[in-house]
């Protein structure tokens, strides 16, 4: 993998430091462990810069077993002393100033920061410490002593991928191979399949677009993939269709965002997506000024796990969705989604309910979905609920082939999220409100569900008498 320019500095540093290092002749984790505490120790900037070299490389080598011992090494040591923090916090509490303030929370802060800042000195370093917090979020459920290393490189990541830091970078059939091919590997909604597919998605009326860091010149963080289409589209089979029209793009009057992917694990829960999103409306609206509507077409990843909950409480006649036992049957059948009939019986209810799962603000929460907080979260609002949007294995089984168009409209993004965040309020359209209600009492029509229900259960043989 080609350096950074930032690796390409360090190491020029590390090369004139390797006179003040020596490495310990012991087990390559007993080295690793030494060599973080003569890095954290040491003040000289180019010994630094050659022992956190040297710990990269051991801990590169590490067995799968030594590097969990490794990772338990920094997570049980190098914690704030607690004398010293008792003192400062005591001190505090009697003369609460800025000075005894500052000075609390520099005892507070663990030693374990610094030294991965050292460790992040190294080349190649920041790659080892996202990939290091990858390996702790899959660890800490399990063996909770790592979370305050997990933690740690949290904070540090936080700061180090701060929106000021990252660059937004187009991606086109020209970019680098290289970067090219992560789009197959990290495209986390809708499955590329292969060049093929990939020079489908990037050609006239696509867009792509990604964020990039310094440090980690050739891998994007974050990328979208928009469509360039005529109205909202309510199904994802045309967008990823293999096929171009003839005047693609040129009549568009709508930006489709249709799969947002985040590609480091291990920066998962420092949020960028929302620069994203709205630092390619900008650029859009300077490049194609006949866009009038910025929108997904997103997966409802939620739905089917909550309403499968709901069911079996039996709770959907109270929400005017219908008899939940009949509701529950239909679902069970494998093929629904391919009968018209059953899978007429279920539009109404699942979008009904679909609608209700989305806009509940759970007591000022806000609604659980994880897409659903993230584009409501940005200020957009919830636009349409689409039925059979994608009728995929994946589609089906996260949310019964129904996807939502949320829409940005930057008239209204700031007022939109300011609302969710303070109380979990669900910006919708009057589409979306329709949805939500049941009908009123004397205009409901005979239940559909009911009635499919019932022609398929088995009639009682006619009892004969002689």
């Amino acid at each position: 993998m080609a350096l950074s320019w930032l690796d390409r500095l360090w190491s020029s540093i590390a090369d004139r430091g390797n006179a003040w290092v020596s490495i310990p002749d012991a087990t390559p984790l007993e080295q690793a462990q030494r060599l973080a505490g003569e890095l954290l120790s040491g003040r000289g900037e180019a010994s630094g810069a050659a022992l956190a070299r040297e710990l990269l490389g051991r801990y590169r080598l590490l067995s799968d077993d030594d590097r969990r011992a490794f990772q338990r090494y920094l997570a049980e040591n190098f914690a704030p002393p607690k004398e010293a923090l008792f003192q400062a916090a005591q001190a505090y509490l009697q003369d609460q100033t800025p000075e005894a303030a500052m000075h609390l929370a520099e005892i507070a802060e663990p030693p374990r920061q610094e030294l991965l800042r050292r460790i992040n000195m190294g080349p190649g370093g920041t790659q080892v410490l996202v990939e290091m917090r990858r390996e702790l979020l899959r660890l800490v459920r399990g063996e909770p002593a790592l979370k305050p290393l997990e933690q740690d490189l949290r904070h540090l990541l936080g700061s180090w991928f701060n929106r000021g830091f990252l660059e937004l970078r187009r991606i086109d059939w020209d970019s680098p191979a290289a970067v090219l091919e992560k789009l197959i590997t990290y495209e986390a909604v809708h499955e590329i399949k292969g060049w093929d597919d990939l020079h489908r998605r990037l050609q006239r009326d696509r867009r792509c677009f990604g964020f990039f860091h310094p440090a980690l010149p050739g891998e994007p963080l974050i990328f979208v993939e928009v469509a360039l289409v005529e109205g909202i589209a309510d199904k994802v089979q045309p967008l990823l269709s293999q096929s171009v029209a003839e005047a693609a793009g040129t009549r568009a009057d709508t930006a489709i965002f249709y799969s947002i992917s985040n590609c480091q694990e291990g920066l998962r829960g420092i949020s960028f997506g929302n620069f994203l999103i709205k630092q390619v409306v900008e650029e859009l609206r300077a490049e194609l000024p006949g866009l009038r509507r910025f929108a997904t077409l997103s997966p409802v990843p939620g739905f089917r796990r909550w309403l499968e909950a709901r069911l079996a409480e039996g709770k959907e006649a109270e929400n005017g969705a219908g008899d939940a036992t009949a509701l529950a049957e239909l679902l069970a059948q494998p093929d629904w989604v391919d009968n018209p009939e059953t899978a007429e019986a279920l539009r109404a209810p699942l979008l009904r309910l679909c609608a209700t799962y989305l806009t509940d603000d759970r007591g000022g929460a806000g609604p659980g979905d994880p897409v659903a907080r993230f584009h409501l979260g940005n200020g957009a609002r919830l636009e349409q609920v689409n039925w059979l949007a994608n009728p995929s294995p994946r589609g089906l089984r996260e949310s019964y082939a129904i996807m939502v168009n949320y829409l940005y409209d930057p008239d209204t993004i700031e007022s939109n999220h300011e609302a969710f965040v303070r109380q979990g309020a669900v910006a919708h359209s009057a589409a979306v409100a329709a949805l939500r209600q049941r009908p009123a009492e004397g205009a409901r029509r005979p239940s559909l569900l009911a009635g499919l229900m019932s022609s398929r259960r088995p009639r009682p043989a006619p009892v004969t008498t002689s």
